[in-house]
């Protein structure tokens, strides 16, 4: 039988406007050895030359290259590709990522089957490295120590997914009701369904996002998003799904235009309604609030192995954060958030 019947690996990749990225990714992956792998490109009816350069690469790869076409949405993209797709673990990814390990699929691979064979139900995720060339700046060094972490919100789409078809089937398939935050919702019902696994090899991200839209507009964004989508605030998120430009119409962020629309549709909310989104949101930073003492560890070097904070975030998981874990802790959160939405709403006036 040969090569393209026994994929042990399908790499299920989103494809929209990408004919400056789509050359290097699948050169990228031509360099893993040691993996049976096909790669299935699911396009969202892009304009551009993405599928001609794919379609031309696709007699020198030395791995089966499938193109589903189908309509624009990252989540419906993935769920196409990995109806194609032939093997039996699933890897998604992003096409500005990328593996400086040759090795990298196979170490993944091994790690997770063998947490597989132990009876565990776990999906696989790779440490998160931004491709800067020399010194990656503290913001990112610091994302970067968090995407290790195996706590709630750590876990987004351009860390790799790599996961089991059966399991997949479970806590799939991604959500299609939103164009944005799939790889949120898909990451925490694994989390509720199994546990994630730190696989033992890195994955290298594009900063192109917040290099070209500025890093704490994005984060700001962000930021309010993971917080409307916890909450089960969908209608609001909906204010700020045109935040999440496809990469090709990507430039500088402006918040203004985002947040005007979501502070009024806050006020449209009925009293009560506008109290429990406030309430909720309180309860939801102040349980964020690790994030602060993880960040001086990151700061001071004081982080000694991958997936672990530093004395800053065991003192406080010790301490304060069992000290403010109560309904006080939230209320003062929530005004404090109150607070600065006004003043960031203020200010991007």
């Amino acid at each position: 039988m040969p090569y393209e019947s026994y994929p042990e690996l399908s790499v299920v990749v989103p494809v929209y406007n990408e004919e400056g990225n789509v050359a290097s990714f699948l050169t990228v992956l031509a360099r893993q050895q040691g993996v049976r792998l096909e790669v299935v490109l699911s396009d969202g009816a892009s304009g551009d030359r993405s599928l001609h350069i794919a379609q031309q690469m696709r007699a020198g790869l030395p791995f089966p290259l499938t193109i589903v076409e189908g309509t624009k949405g990252r989540g419906g993209q993935l769920n196409r590709g990995a109806d194609a797709a032939r093997a039996e673990t699933l890897l998604f990814l992003h096409i500005d990522s990328g593996f400086d390990d040759p090795l990298a699929l196979r170490k993944g691979l091994d790690s997770l089957n063998a947490a597989l064979t132990a009876g565990e139900r776990v999906a696989g995720r790779f440490a998160l490295r931004f491709g800067f060339p020399g010194v990656i700046p503290l913001p990112y060094r610091y994302y970067g120590a968090k995407a290790t972490l195996d706590r709630p919100g750590c876990t987004h789409g351009d860390q790799g997914f790599l996961i089991r078809r059966d399991f997949f089937a479970q806590v799939g398939p991604f959500d299609t009701s939103l164009p944005l935050m799939e790889d949120t919702f898909l990451a925490e019902r694994v989390r509720r369904e199994g546990r994630w696994l730190l696989l033992p090899a890195s994955i290298t991200t594009s900063p192109r996002r917040f290099v070209a839209e500025g890093l704490l507009p994005r984060q700001t964004l962000n930021a309010i998003l993971m917080n409307l989508a916890h909450t089960g605030q969908l209608s609001l998120v909906r204010c700020l799904q045109e935040s999440y430009r496809s990469q090709d119409a990507t430039g500088k962020l402006r918040l203004g235009p985002f947040l005007e629309p979501l502070h009024r549709a806050i006020g449209d909310l009925e009293a009560g309604e506008r109290r429990r989104l406030w309430h909720s949101t309180g309860a939801y930073v102040r349980g964020n609030a690790w994030q602060i003492p993880f960040f001086l560890d990151v700061v001071t070097g004081g982080i000694r192995e991958a997936g672990r904070g530093g004395k800053f975030l065991y003192l406080y998981d010790r301490f304060l954060g069992r000290l403010i874990d109560n309904k006080g802790g939230d209320l003062g959160a929530a005004l404090l958030t109150w607070l600065w939405f006004r003043l960031t709403l203020l200010a991007a006036r």
